[in-house]
């Protein structure tokens, strides 16, 4: 019976560093070796890292990640190497290479190039037209590239259809979503059991800007059933023995086969590549070993590890040691500084508390509980004496007018001006704390509490803030966020007695109208028909869609919505149109 040894490496490559990925690939190709295995595939573009943007607008980048894909080839005398690179020929391809007895065998250019969402790629490359299938030891191998396979229709049916592919090996860089993990394992699981094929999906892991890629790479049976799956949101390299002969016996029994690939249509280019053998035979090797199949998380546990991934992978990519981050008593900062203490080590977190003649007692009492349960360094700097100056120099000015949001503002920046000064002096980066909630309706101080250089939690809603909170203190078995901070109501405490409320609606409310409108662009209308109150509905629409210009000046920060503000989401700022005006004028009703 014929067995082939696959595995699959999940591994965190960063973008442009050509030689630390290539040192890793190298690394992994051993590992792979350690267990006989026949092949280990790598995930897509992992020579120069995904996405690479407008690096690939350079010639001498595309040149210097094909000189590293040339230096893999004596790895592979003794294991055949599938990895992600850019292919030049007369354009540029998103291309997989399969590296045989230390030659390049053969390469797979990506068919279908995603544009939508964060994805750019018909910007980049020219989508292939070949579907070749390589022949190892008797072992028909269709290899495609991530977005190939989302296609019913589409390379990998082909490949099992017409080229007789009885595995098909799809490399990948697909970034994390809520939920997605299970998501393409249902899809895939159609996929292998649709086309008598054994998939294998290798996904990339790690964080890159506002992306992060969770892995959950697996390898799924002809029938659909999980035979491995990497663990999420770390490196991992999984093996399976796989065998070919369960999908021939599969076909044996399916009579709809045989009449579709009587008739090849001609746009369909199938080449067979023969891999010359090595020596060594499957047959040869040592008994089957044990495969991982690691658990899906539940959905707050699995977001928490994403921006603990995301948070980690920007720091270190970027070269920083440590970060800092204003401390106010209040959900959202008390979230961040918790995520960040897990991802960095307490040692690596600063935290400033700004209290100011509006800041409460318990607002206090709780900065500074946090900030001990966490063990981490922190200041205490009153901004009340610079608020003070800052209105004294503009009393000649503002005259007797009445405090407003000026005066608010002004605090939120001079404490911005102070961690900005901080980490001027000791190169620590500023963590925003904002959330997705505040900041699609404007919640925020432009250079204020906007401030910082990366915005951990801009994708996540006020409520899912708490839950990650809830779910912490699960974990820790206490109360390592105090409860006080759950409890008490939400204020950016500018002014006396000040609530989110007095601006806002209740988060409870303002949550699903601000994702219905900006994460499935729902109308004005069909939101309203849920049962909101319309004034509600017009106030948010109105302050999501006059406050663009806000978050385009924001940090970035982690997407693990399926919209995020950001390369999801692009509006204009100028812009006059009113979706609930035009509906109040009976616009659609005309049109119908």
């Amino acid at each position: 019976m014929r067995r082939l040894r696959l595995a699959l490496a999940q591994i965190n490559p960063t973008v442009g560093d050509l030689e630390g990925n290539f040192k890793k690939i190298v690394e992994y190709v051993e590992k792979a070796l350690d267990v006989q295995a026949d092949i280990v595939a790598f995930p897509e573009m992992v020579i120069p890292g995904y996405p690479p943007e407008d690096l690939l607008l350079k010639p001498e980048f595309i040149d210097d990640n094909l000189d590293y894909l040339h230096q893999l080839l004596p790895y592979s005398k003794d294991i055949t190497i599938i990895v992600g690179f850019v292919d030049r020929k007369d354009d540029i391809f998103n291309a997989a290479g399969v590296l045989h007895n230390g030659v390049l065998a053969g390469v797979y250019h990506k068919h279908f190039l995603p544009n939508y969402g964060v994805f750019d790629e018909d910007r980049y490359f020219q989508a292939g037209t070949e579907l070749p299938v390589f022949l190892y030891q008797d072992v028909h191998l269709g290899i495609n590239i991530c977005e190939d396979i989302w296609y019913p229709g589409g390379p990998t049916r082909d490949q099992a259809l017409y080229g007789n592919a009885e595995i098909v090996i799809n490399i990948s860089a697909s970034p994390y979503v809520v939920g997605k993990g299970e998501n393409r394992f249902r899809m895939m699981a159609v996929r292998a059991e649709d086309n008598d094929v054994i998939v294998a999906y290798v996904n990339l892991v790690g964080g890159q800007d506002e992306l992060v890629f969770d892995g959950n790479s697996f390898i799924i049976s002809e029938e659909g059933d999980l035979i491995a799956h990497a663990p999420p949101f770390e490196e991992a390299l999984i093996v399976a023995d796989l065998h070919p002969d369960n999908v021939f016996n599969r076909r044996l029994h399916d009579p709809r086969r045989r009449k579709e690939k009587l008739f090849i249509p001609e746009d369909k280019i199938i080449r067979q590549i023969p891999l010359p053998p090595r020596g060594q035979q499957t047959s040869n090797k040592k008994p089957a070993i044990e495969t991982v199949r690691a658990p899906f998380p539940e959905k707050t546990a699995e977001v928490y590890e994403a921006l603990k991934l995301g948070l980690r992978d920007y720091v270190r990519k970027n070269r920083f040691e440590k970060v800092i981050l204003g401390i106010s008593g209040g959900i959202d900062s008390a979230l961040v500084a918790t995520i960040a203490v897990d991802a960095l080590g307490k040692e690596n977190v600063v935290g400033v508390l700004m209290p100011s003649e509006f800041t409460s007692q318990q607002s206090l009492t709780d900065a500074r509980e946090l900030i001990n349960n966490l063990g981490i360094a922190h200041y205490e700097i009153s901004i009340t004496p610079l608020y003070k100056a800052f209105l004294e120099q503009l009393q000649p000015y503002f005259k007797d007018l009445p405090m407003d949001i000026t005066e608010e503002n002004l605090q939120a920046r001079i404490r911005g001006n102070l961690l900005m000064a901080l980490s001027n002096k000791f190169g620590w980066l500023v963590l925003s704390t904002g959330n997705k909630s505040e900041i699609s309706v404007g919640y925020c101080t432009l250079y204020g509490d906007m401030v910082g250089g990366f915005s951990v939690i801009k994708d996540v809603p006020k409520m899912m803030v708490y839950e990650l909170a809830r779910y912490r203190n699960r974990v820790a078995g206490r109360n390592l966020i105090p409860e006080s901070i759950l409890t008490k109501p939400p204020s950016a405490e500018l002014r006396p007695g000040q609530k989110d409320t007095d601006a806002l609606p209740p988060y409870e409310i303002l949550d699903p109208i601000m994702q219905a409108y900006v994460e499935r662009d729902l109308s004005y209308e069909e939101i309203i028909s849920q049962g909101f109150d319309p004034k509600i509905v017009q106030q948010v629409i109105r302050l999501v869609d006059g406050n663009e210009y806000k978050r385009r000046q924001g940090a970035p920060g982690i997407k693990i919505t399926h919209r995020a503000f950001g390369k999801d989401r692009r509006f204009p700022i100028t812009n006059r149109y009113n979706p609930f005006e035009e509906y109040q004028n009976g616009a659609r009703n005309r049109k119908k």
